[in-house]
């Protein structure tokens, strides 16, 4: 029988992929997270307006584990990790699939700066495993891992790459299309960029800045005008949650899409949640980094179309 010449092809990503993942569990080993697994398949997902989970007969294929995970930080678990499986309908593209790898951390009684330095030492450190050094080549940028990285807030990324200011991008509803077509391209150019401080409107499980409730304590992080990563201090705040969720539904119906029911189970306990900040790295995105491929295709074993 011949081979597929498209499997065939991926032996090289395929092993750099498991190198990847083995580096990851052994850098958050060595500073003391517990590795956990949590259900894939959910009564209730987080109804954030802009992701759409996959019906599972009459509960959802998680679109992260984040819930879950927050619900062990409540009862106790200081500092722990994951790498699974998630699936979010209707994202199909070159940097897009269905079904996709994340990693998640949480660590109780930091926040989102701690986040971000911790990032900086994970790709440093997968770096460093896989023979890459401190500078990689994506997309035919060169792109210098030394910190310090790129800092910037998303109020000064509209007024330095936008033609609109950040508020008038919200109130036009134009945020989603200048982040994208603008602001995006331009970030994690020569080194990795944290885009932080999104507006609180974009910002629905995220913890307000005290000295500006107008924005969250979130970042992304960028590298090559990829998106890698997202991250925040969190909510803990069961009130004004279900308020959120709540905006997050009726924004939800508007556009005519599924309306979740709330996860109940996750607000009853968020209240014993203490301060945390948790991320979420997109590990095929990863991987298309360090093997400096066009589209994630390229990464993973299968695709849904060769199914």
């Amino acid at each position: 029988m011949a081979r597929n010449g498209q499997l065939s092809c991926r032996h090289s990503a395929l092993r750099l992929r498991a190198e990847v993942l083995h580096g990851i569990r052994q850098f958050f080993r060595d500073r003391g997270y517990l590795e956990v697994e949590t259900p894939h398949r959910i009564p209730a997902p987080a109804p954030e307006s802009h992701i759409d989970a996959a019906p599972s007969g009459n509960w959802f294929l998680h679109t992260s584990p984040e819930l879950c995970m927050k619900r062990l930080l409540a009862a106790g678990y200081e500092r722990i990790f994951q790498i699974c499986r998630c699936w979010r309908e209707g994202e199909r593209g070159n940097r897009h699939i269905p079904e996709f790898t994340l990693l998640e951390w949480y660590c109780s009684n930091s926040h989102y700066l701690d986040v971000m330095e911790q990032c900086e030492a994970l790709i440093q450190t997968l770096a460093d495993r896989i023979c890459k050094g401190q500078r990689l080549t994506f997309h035919g940028q060169e792109v210098d891992l030394r910190t310090p990285w790129e800092r910037i807030s998303v109020r000064e990324a509209f007024e330095r790459y936008a033609q609109s200011s950040m508020a008038e991008a919200l109130e036009k509803d134009l945020f989603d299309e200048c982040m994208v077509s603008r602001i995006e391209p331009r970030l994690g150019i020569g080194k990795p960029t944290f885009l932080y401080d999104y507006p609180a409107e974009r910002s629905a499980l995220a913890r307000l800045k005290p000295d500006d409730p107008s924005v969250a304590e979130r970042f992304e992080l960028y590298l090559g005008g990829l998106e890698l990563a997202n991250a925040f201090s969190e909510l803990v705040h069961a009130e004004e949650q279900r308020r959120r969720f709540e905006s997050e539904q009726a924004y939800r119906c508007s556009m005519g899409k599924t309306r979740y029911p709330l996860p109940e189970k996750f607000l009853a306990e968020l209240e014993e949640m203490p301060p945390s900040a948790g991320i979420a790295l997109g590990v095929d995105r990863l991987v298309m980094v360090f093997a400096d491929a066009q589209t994630i295709d390229e990464v993973v074993a299968f695709t849904p179309e060769e199914l």
